[in-house]
């Protein structure tokens, strides 16, 4: 049996050079392969919609005139009062809490009146037994009398000499004096009876006014006292007592522009808790004094007509309209559009409308701001749907979702 030729399982050279090509094509298929997986979930990112926030375009009003000067402030109640004690006392009894409606009279607290209640009692007994001596010393003038027409017949019989009539004259004259004075003590003891009553008086707290009960500042068992004591342990108010009729805006207006303000001029006012909710008013007042050191003028505007939302202490932005008279003529707003929709400054305004989940680019003519929003004299029409909030690289023709609605309404 032949030997075995272990050199015939040698590999041949060109038998390595072709698995060597081989490997080297399989990495550059896999390779290609990534590439075409991550190009592939480039492309699905960038083809995502973004999303944005829209607001719609509402109409224009056209009787509501030219926006001369904006402004913000407060809402503040003419009629606003911490009610407090005209004493120093304890408290007894509270009968309010916050939010009741109060009418004006109406009981609010009391205080500890026993110690005047006391004086009273002391100041009434003086009183009556001042009173009490006047019926006696008018039983003594009387026979007083009687004694001084004796005297008088008995001197002219020239029975009694001149010093028994001198006599019976002087007991007369004081007796009377001592009327007198007894009289004017009963006076003086009823005018210390009505100090009494007044100091009890004080012990019971009422409502000056009618209005809403705003704080609630003091509690059964404290001290009140009508000047601060110190120390943090004795109360100076009762209750903050508010005329929601009365509410009014105040604003402080730049000294340079309040030549542009005058008294009974439309405002349109907007509180910063009902953005959306516009509010007809009008110009009170014009305080005719300057701080000098914000260089402004207090103005004070008065609502058309009240509401219940409308809440001391609430922000507002006002807008101070021109007269219907003497408006500008020039093209008339055709909306109203949120500033914060438009794109660019001055001829290169523009907006985003969202149209069938797709963005339409659209330059705007701009006419006065009002707040937070601004006319539209071109290029928008009213209920068209404007993106208020996205990215920044969004561009015409772009595919979009609609994520948020700012809610203005017209």
């Amino acid at each position: 049996m032949p030997a075995g030729d272990l050199s015939s399982l040698k590999i041949h050279d060109t038998a390595r050079a072709g698995g060597a090509a081989g490997k080297f094509w399989r990495i550059v298929a896999v390779s290609l392969g990534v590439l075409v997986i991550v190009a592939g979930a480039v492309l699905a990112l960038r083809r995502k919609a973004p999303v944005v926030e829209v607001a719609q375009a509402r109409a224009a009003g056209g009787a509501q005139g030219a926006t001369l000067l904006n402004a913000s402030g407060y809402v503040t109640p003419r009629r606003r009062a911490t009610v407090a004690a005209k004493i120093t006392g304890r408290v007894t009894g509270v009968f309010f809490d916050e939010g009741n409606a109060v009418r004006e009279g109406q009981l609010l607290a009391t205080l500890d009146d026993s110690d005047a209640r006391r004086t009273l009692a002391a100041v009434i007994a003086d009183r009556n037994a001042a009173k009490a001596a006047i019926p006696d010393l008018e039983a003594q003038l009387q026979y007083a009398e009687i004694e001084l027409r004796r005297a008088q017949e008995l001197h002219a019989g020239q029975i009694q000499s001149q010093e028994f009539l001198d006599a019976a004259r002087t007991n007369v004259r004081s007796l009377q004096a001592k009327i007198d004075l007894a009289r004017e003590q009963e006076d003086a003891a009823q005018a210390r009876v009505l100090e009494a009553q007044q100091a009890v008086d004080n012990c019971v707290i009422h409502a000056p006014f009618s209005g809403i009960i705003v704080s609630k500042d003091a509690q059964v068992g404290e001290m009140v006292s009508p000047i601060s004591a110190g120390g943090g342990f004795t109360r100076t108010g009762i209750a903050t007592i508010v005329d929601m009729n009365s509410n009014e805006i105040e604003v402080d207006v730049n000294e340079a522009y309040i030549a542009r303000v005058k008294p009974g001029q439309r405002v349109m006012a907007t509180l910063d808790a009902y953005p959306d909710w516009q509010i007809p008013s009008h110009v009170r007042t014009i305080i005719p004094t300057a701080d000098r050191e914000k260089a402004t003028v207090k103005v004070r505007i008065s609502f058309d007509h009240l509401d219940p939302r409308i809440l001391p202490d609430m922000g507002v932005k006002v807008a101070f309209l021109e007269d219907e008279g003497t408006a500008k003529q020039g093209a008339a707003a055709k909306a109203i559009i949120p500033r914060k929709s438009v794109r660019g400054e001055g001829a290169a305004a523009y907006v985003f409308v969202v149209r069938d989940g797709k963005l339409e680019r659209r330059a705007v003519t701009l006419g006065n701001q009002a707040g937070d929003d601004v006319e539209v004299l071109a290029g928008i029409n009213p209920g068209d749907e404007l993106v208020v909030q996205g990215p920044d690289n969004l561009r015409d023709g772009q595919t979009v979702q609609v994520g948020g609605r700012d809610g203005v309404r017209s």
